[in-house]
């Protein structure tokens, strides 16, 4: 086995393991022991999972000797976020009310992963409750591209633990940019799906109606894989779509010759990193060279500012049923950050709820009207990764400005509200070496169109096969 097999894609590991050129004991004790020795720099992991991994290692080694082979997660090693239920193992979701937590059953998007035969490796760090800020009794994970640049927000550990070779793949949510966020920070690939295409049963809440859990790879191919392997309709999750889940792993690979690409100069630009604005602009033109047609859009108004105030108060209000068993009754036990905004959230009404709701649907009809017209629209994927202060990531709203002024809520907060997919990938790096990423944004179950796009930009370029020095 290779030194460096963790940097794999998921897709060609698999391979390994089907042709039995590789075993899932054999990757799964080399995959622990790289957490073993490099996690405690980066703090990717809450929990890992030793002996259930090993245990299912041991397992999928013997049903793929004896000819059972379910397909290609089968052996693979995998992370999830840790909102996920795990049945027996603690699920914390970054918050110090939940650390004693440990739930009865597997969420959906769980079983799925185990039924496919994947190996999980155990559960990743993220914010206190999938906000924005840590609890400051949890770790918050260290960007391996520079100990000193932001990880991303919640999804932080997912996006750490995948760059740095600690897994194949794993899971992440995304509420208003929390796939997409830790994917352009570490230098990945992450799909935030359509809204109801992957079930969100057994997985904590932030804010119902915005909540989408998705993949997060290093390469297209991977996402698609996984994507196939959670999503499908689960009668435990009322939001759950009874849409069909297409084969995208197998149509990657057809000429995107023709396909229309939305982009709007003005949108793409404002307030944007010049070097970030520069590698899009490399993008779009290998699209172009590849057979895309280009459409001028024009994006509906997106103040990053004013978007945030449609989508905190639904945020806050959502999130306080959320909690309602442990705030305020234990408000005493939550960060600053989380606090403040179930503080907003109590101070709603109904009415306010619905009001706010009302604005949501309004603009989330002009961003779909938009998406329509194209196969994809091309943007960043929430700006460009950058240096954070790790006290401020502990800290109350007031602290958390120094942070949260960085974020370009305008490419990722209304893909949430809208519910509509989109595809993050890597795109280059500055001149510093930290990350660059371009956004894909498509209409509703558009999956298939978004990836076969992002993979065909991966078959032209190599960024996504570059990896931090872990």
């Amino acid at each position: 086995m290779h030194a460096s097999i963790h940097y794999s894609t998921l897709n060609s590991v698999a391979e390994l393991i089907k042709q039995r050129e590789v075993s899932p004991v054999e990757l799964t004790n080399h995959m622990l022991s790289r957490i073993e020795a490099v996690d405690k720099q980066l703090k990717s992991f809450a929990t890992v999972m030793v002996e259930h991994a090993l245990e299912a290692a041991s397992r999928a080694e013997r049903q793929i000797s004896s000819g059972h082979y379910r397909g290609p997660l089968h052996g693979v090693p995998i992370a999830v976020k840790d909102l996920c239920y795990t049945a027996g193992v603690r699920t914390m979701g970054g918050l110090r009310v939940r650390r004693d937590f440990v739930p009865d059953h597997d969420a959906t998007v769980v079983a799925k992963l185990e039924a496919a035969g994947a190996i999980l490796l155990g559960k990743l760090n993220l914010t206190e409750g999938a906000l924005s800020a840590y609890h400051p009794n949890f770790d918050i994970p260290v960007n391996p591209w520079g100990s000193e640049l932001w990880s991303g927000v919640s999804s932080s550990g997912s996006g750490v633990a995948t760059a740095a070779g600690l897994c194949f793949g794993c899971l992440g949510t995304d509420t208003g940019g929390s796939i997409r966020y830790p994917s352009m920070a570490n230098g990945i690939v992450g799909l935030k799906p359509t809204y109801g295409r992957v079930s969100r049963y057994g997985v904590l809440a932030l804010a119902e109606s915005l909540d989408h859990v998705g993949p997060m790879t290093r390469s297209v191919k991977d996402a698609a894989l996984i994507l196939q392997a959670i999503a499908g309709h689960d009668p435990r999750d009322a939001t759950s779509l009874h849409d069909p889940v297409p084969d995208i792993a197998s149509a990657l690979d057809a000429n995107i010759a023709g396909l229309r690409i939305g982009v709007d100069e003005s949108y793409i630009k404002e307030g944007t990193d010049s070097g970030l604005v520069t590698a899009i602009e490399g993008v779009i033109d290998i699209l172009q060279q590849l057979g895309a047609e280009l459409v001028e859009v024009s994006m509906p108004k997106s103040d990053p500012i004013e978007l945030r105030k449609l989508w905190l108060p639904i945020t806050g209000y959502e999130a306080l049923q959320a909690h309602a068993d442990t705030f305020p009754s234990r408000a005493e036990e939550y960060g600053g950050y989380l606090r403040s905004v179930l503080e907003l959230g109590m101070g709603m009404s109904e009415a306010d709820y619905n009001a706010v709701m009302e604005e949501r649907w309004e603009y989330a009809e002009l961003f779909k009207d938009k998406l329509a017209r194209v196969d994809a629209v091309i943007c960043p994927a929430g700006g460009f990764v950058f240096e954070a202060d790790k006290q401020a990531q502990y800290g109350n709203a007031e602290a958390m400005q120094a942070i949260v002024k960085h974020f370009q809520g305008q490419f990722t907060i209304p893909a949430d509200l809208a519910g509509t997919p989109s595809l993050t990938l890597p795109c280059g790096f500055s001149n510093d070496g930290r990350p660059y990423a371009v956004q894909l944004l498509g209409s509703r179950l558009a999956e298939l169109a978004l990836c076969r796009i992002g993979h065909a930009y991966e078959k032209a370029t190599e960024w996504h096969s570059q990896h931090p020095d872990v």
